[in-house]
């Protein structure tokens, strides 16, 4: 069957065989199963992509052979069915193809398996060390598919924008959810019902509701404390839409809330919007970031913002970019039209709660469109 030229996976299998080149590797072994998805539309729970220098192979076992020959016909890749293991038809694989720098995700395959590879593809044929052949080695390479996922299709683009309206509407809903009396575990089951009637998949994470000084903690779990008429609501909740992450928090009051929360939650949402306001291409996204908390250092809450004002979104949750500030020995990444990523920043003070606003947003040649504004 003949490859859908106008699917994105050829395309993508292209611009990373130019990336192989400039990184001088031969040959590239994919195993994030985000990546396997991104570059052939295979998701399972074990699997390979490996890029040899004329073939790409979709390596799995006997559970995944209708999954990954599907697969393959779409993304023009070949499906191999491993007969024993995945790393035994690596490493024949690479043998056969006469690949000797042979790369692998350096951020997510365990030092076990790269030491065990390293062994059989040093003994899995007799080396002429005479004649001038090498052995073949394995290179760390970091991050070369997470740098191209950064930047969206038009697909991805589509897809992301059907979720953040779904996720809008979602939380619409959820103040009504939001009483006095209720525990935080009830509002999180209704939330997930909610997302799940909404056609996401499943949640994208654990739902977090943290009420009153629980508010405090940024990635608290909801837990048995009922909800009181003083407190304030931090409610965080996603969805995955057709393998797309998006991811919304919203900041309730009940009511009769003190006037310090009052005032650290309108300094959150102001710091909200002047993020929002300072997105556009070619800017760091370090400045995303201070737009953000320069905000919250005016009113004196610049001790309770300790985390980044946002991340990537995509076939993962927290993929890049990163909205953060500038971290040593890291290039600076500047934002592309095609970026999508969260805005989110909070403040949290303990004994007194916390606050956090959060909304999706795609970088667009003209500033940021908000994918989750209801």
């Amino acid at each position: 069957m003949p490859v859908d030229t106008s699917a994105p996976w050829a395309g993508r299998l292209a611009r990373l065989r130019g990336e192989l080149e400039r990184a001088r590797v031969d040959a590239l072994i994919v195993s994030h199963p985000p990546n396997l998805r991104y570059l052939t539309s295979f998701h399972g729970s074990a699997g390979a992509v490996l890029i040899l220098p004329a073939r790409t192979l979709l390596v799995v076992d006997f559970r995944y052979g209708v999954v990954a020959r599907a697969a393959a016909r779409i993304s023009g890749c070949e499906a191999v069915i491993a007969p024993v293991t995945l790393d035994d038809a690596i490493v024949g694989a690479v043998q056969e193809s006469g690949a000797n720098r042979i790369g692998v995700e350096g951020q997510w395959m365990p030092v076990a398996r790269f030491n065990r590879l390293s062994v059989q593809l040093s003994t899995a044929g007799p080396v002429d060390v005479d004649g001038g052949e090498v052995c073949p080695v394995l290179i760390s390479t970091e991050r070369l598919i997470e740098r191209a996922r950064a930047v969206k299709d038009d697909r991805e683009i589509a897809t992301l924008r059907d979720a953040g309206r779904r996720l809008a509407l979602v939380a619409s809903q959820v103040p009504a959810l939001v009483r006095a009396g209720r525990t935080e575990i009830e509002v999180a089951a209704d939330i997930d019902q909610l997302i799940r009637e909404a056609g996401f998949e499943r949640p994208a994470f654990d739902t977090i509701v943290a009420s009153g000084p629980n508010g405090a903690l940024p990635h608290a779990r909801p837990g048995r404390r009922r909800l009181a008429r003083e407190d304030g609501v931090v409610l965080d909740f996603g969805g995955v839409y057709d393998g797309y992450c998006v991811d919304l928090t919203r900041t309730v009051e009940l009511g009769g809330a003190a006037q310090e929360w009052r005032r650290l939650a309108s300094a959150v949402a102001e710091a909200h919007q002047a993020a929002i306001a300072a997105v556009r291409p070619g800017i760091l996204a370090s400045a995303v970031d201070a737009a953000a908390r320069d905000v919250l250092v005016r009113h004196g809450l610049g001790d309770a913002f300790g985390h980044a004002t946002g991340h990537g979104l995509g076939l993962e949750v927290h993929e890049e970019p990163r909205i953060g500030r500038p971290v040593a020995d890291q290039v600076e990444l500047l934002l592309e039209p095609g970026m999508v990523f969260t805005i989110e920043p909070g403040a949290y003070v303990e004994g007194l709660g916390g606050a956090r606003v959060e909304d999706d947003v795609l970088v667009t040649t003209g500033g940021a469109e908000v994918l989750t504004r209801g």
